[in-house]
């Protein structure tokens, strides 16, 4: 009998050892008292796909809900400046400089960085390839060859039209033929300059997202002028008492996590080679040497 018993014990054990295991219930993150979040974006990290990602991590995480809207950085802080953005992630920093020295932000915290190129067709009838972006904007200018200027006060617009100070050359004001302002994003904007056979300033993550689709090549790059940095910026509760500020926060502290910085660090290696974004949490400025 205790024979017996011994072995119905031990076989009792045996299928419990074999059982499977009673999953661990994972609770869902507690739903934010104001759970709608507005943000206001630059087109370039929309049309990248960086945040086609990003945004339902932080939504699974925080429980918050993001209409994004998705403008140049110009556009974005006018948003912000009108009480109609909780939260910018943008590119733009002299124009940030000054939505911060006029109290329309609270916090503006450096999160990541890219580089700006010249693309322009295969051909490139400009000789342009090589060139300093200087040098590149004179020889578009002297060959009167086909350029694609966003003119929509982006981030990237404001870059090229420094460019063109710079080179002393002011074709956003003279209208030459060979100067077309398209007053969309980046992602449209490259469409329109590979249809045209044109010269275009982009950001490099929004060209490699969308190469495949586009007859153009890079032609001008690595120059330190062309650096493309991006910040988060909460809107200023206290000239916006209605904005969703601890939303923001939140957005703002999960774009420096280390989920969010670890993903911009590898983002587009698989396909690309190189990441597309650059993480910069923890800096400031100035190590960018800004």
């Amino acid at each position: 009998m205790k024979r017996i018993i011994t072995i119905l014990f031990l076989l009792a054990l045996l299928i419990s050892a074999c059982a499977p295991a009673t999953p661990i219930a994972t609770e869902a993150p507690v739903a934010p008292a104001n759970p709608t979040l507005i943000l206001a974006t630059t087109t370039s990290v929309q049309d990248s796909g960086l945040l086609d990602v990003l945004i339902p991590l932080f939504e699974a995480q925080t429980g918050y809900k993001v209409q994004t809207v998705a403008v140049g950085s110009g556009a974005a802080m006018q948003m912000g400046q009108e009480g109609n953005a909780d939260v910018l992630f943008v590119h733009s920093p002299a124009s940030e400089k000054q939505f911060m020295a006029d109290g329309w932000g609270k916090e503006r915290v450096l999160i990541a960085h890219n580089d700006f190129i010249i693309a322009g067709p295969e051909a490139d009838p400009a000789k342009i390839k090589g060139l300093s972006p200087v040098d590149a904007f004179k020889a578009v200018a002297a060959a009167e060859a086909t350029f694609i200027a966003r003119a929509d006060k982006s981030g990237t617009s404001s870059k090229e039209l420094g460019i063109w100070k710079s080179a002393e050359i002011d074709p956003a004001t003279t209208k030459p033929a060979w100067y077309i302002e398209t007053g969309q994003g980046m992602g449209a904007s490259l469409m329109i300059a590979s249809e045209k056979g044109a010269y275009i300033l982009t950001d490099r993550g929004t060209f490699l997202a969308n190469k495949d689709n586009l007859q153009l090549t890079l032609l001008v790059e690595n120059d330190p002028s062309l650096l493309n940095v991006y910040h988060v910026i909460t809107v200023n509760p206290e000239k916006w008492p209605k904005v969703n500020n601890e939303g923001a926060m939140a957005f703002l502290n999960f774009m420096l996590s280390p989920t969010a910085q670890d993903f911009m660090a590898t983002f587009g290696v698989d396909k690309f080679g190189i990441p597309l974004f650059s993480p910069d949490g923890g800096k400031t400025d100035a190590d960018l040497g800004l």
